[in-house]
């Protein structure tokens, strides 16, 4: 099923009975002093479903931003980590780091959501932040790290080889 919201599109398929999300969309938002950010109406519309479930905000593991979780995407993350043995060292070392600064945030009445001061101190969160739809997940950078990352130098072309070359030509009836 495919839902047109304004100029983006929410691909929903249901998987295990479970929602899978193609979140899109780049966003200039404002931080207030408070860590509150107004969240952008194009990523609400693409949640509708799942709004009223919350969110899960956490350190990137990769690069120097936050991930918001929709909540259905947390728990099947959890999940996984649950299925960790955290006897082995390695694990219980990732599972805390992973889980470090995670925190369950929602949109308050007037529409914002409430960035803890650890995360937005962490991401070096200013005024100007960029929120970015990100298929399962949403990710929050300050709008300096965000244009510093995109100007990386980087061969795309060859990256897209790399990484999506081995699936093959895929059409739409091939992925579902």
């Amino acid at each position: 099923m495919c839902h047109k919201v304004g100029k983006y599109f929410l691909l929903l398929a249901l998987k295990q009975k479970n929602l899978m999300l193609n979140l899109l969309g780049e966003y200039d938002c404002k931080l207030d002093a408070k860590g509150r950010f107004m969240f952008p109406s194009g990523l609400k519309k693409q949640l509708a479903e799942v709004m009223h479930e919350g969110f899960v905000v956490n350190r990137n593991v990769f690069e120097n931003c936050l991930v918001i979780y929709p909540m259905s995407e947390w728990n099947k993350i959890s999940g996984q980590l649950g299925k960790l043995n955290r006897f082995i060292k390695k694990n219980e070392q990732f599972v805390r780091r992973f889980n470090n600064g995670a925190t369950v945030v929602e949109l308050d009445g007037a529409g914002r959501m409430l960035v803890p001061k650890v995360l937005v101190d962490y991401a070096d969160l200013k005024k100007e932040v960029k929120v970015c739809g990100n298929g399962d997940r949403i990710e929050l950078w300050s709008k300096k790290s965000f244009e510093k990352i995109m100007k990386e130098q980087i061969d795309f072309g060859q990256l897209a080889e790399e990484v999506m070359g081995s699936l093959g030509n895929n059409t739409q009836e091939d992925v579902s």
